[in-house]
């Protein structure tokens, strides 16, 4: 998020992370700083807040009282895609139904559960690095990768793979048959079809929603996952959100 208003201005960034690899990306951006002048803190005295839309949602910037921007550090509408809401930071402390009026304030499984239903990924147990490929995770659905800016580690193959290749598996979100025993799934656990074909590996979930890497040829057909040796039945959906082109 850009916090400066104007060029003249010093500039500042305000970037949101995983908070669990926090010291590890500070690591990372400190690496490639080379000799600029740039300062990387840890913002600890900040919250973040995610404004999910209710059935009848809108632009809720009409609705927000003057005094919204003076307790909001940002608020604005989550870049990814239009059915994750908005995104809210502020101090710590700050009541966010004060500054959203008629919100109410829900717990962190309502958010999950929302992302899971909608096929966001978001974090890197989501995202697993060296593991994750941004093609596969639907990134250039979500404004998460540019095809026009100069280079970037793994931009030639992404670039080539978006223009000219073809995408055979991808994450998907996932309804299964009954909920899912809390901590019991193996990361990358393998999922199939009846027939005993490979069809993808579950990636997170919780309840009966989550996510998982499903080979595109096999979406519509029944599938199932090996718990402690019993198969728990599940089935893939195709978001709405994703662009009417979204075929490759």
């Amino acid at each position: 998020f850009r916090l400066h208003e104007s060029p003249e201005e010093e500039p500042h960034i305000l970037l949101e992370c995983d908070g669990s690899v926090l010291e590890a990306i500070q690591k990372h951006l400190k690496l490639y700083k080379i000799r600029r002048k740039v300062n990387i803190t840890p913002c600890l005295d900040l919250s973040l807040w995610a404004v999910v839309p209710g059935e009848q949602a809108g632009d809720i910037s009409a609705s927000l009282p003057k005094s919204a921007a003076a307790q909001a550090l940002v608020l604005t509408p989550d870049p990814r895609t239009e059915v994750m809401g908005w995104r809210l930071i502020t101090k710590k402390g700050t009541n966010p139904s004060e500054i959203i009026p008629g919100s109410q304030i829900g717990n962190i499984q309502d958010y999950h559960r929302h992302r899971y239903k909608q096929g966001i990924p978001e974090g890197v147990k989501d995202l697993p690095p060296g593991v994750a490929l941004p093609l596969e995770s639907n990134l250039a659905y979500m404004n998460g990768i540019s095809f026009t800016k100069g280079c970037y580690i793994g931009q030639e193959l992404t670039a080539r793979t978006h223009h000219m290749g073809v995408i055979r598996k991808r994450l998907l979100p996932v309804h299964f048959s009954s909920p899912l025993p809390e901590d019991s799934i193996p990361e990358g656990a393998e999922i199939f079809t009846e027939s005993g074909k490979p069809a993808g590996k579950f990636r997170v979930g919780g309840g009966e929603l989550g996510l998982a890497l499903l080979r595109l040829a096999h979406i519509n057909e029944p599938l199932c996952l090996n718990i402690g040796g019993d198969k728990v039945k599940l089935t893939a959906d195709t978001p709405k959100w994703w662009p009417k082109t979204a075929g490759k």
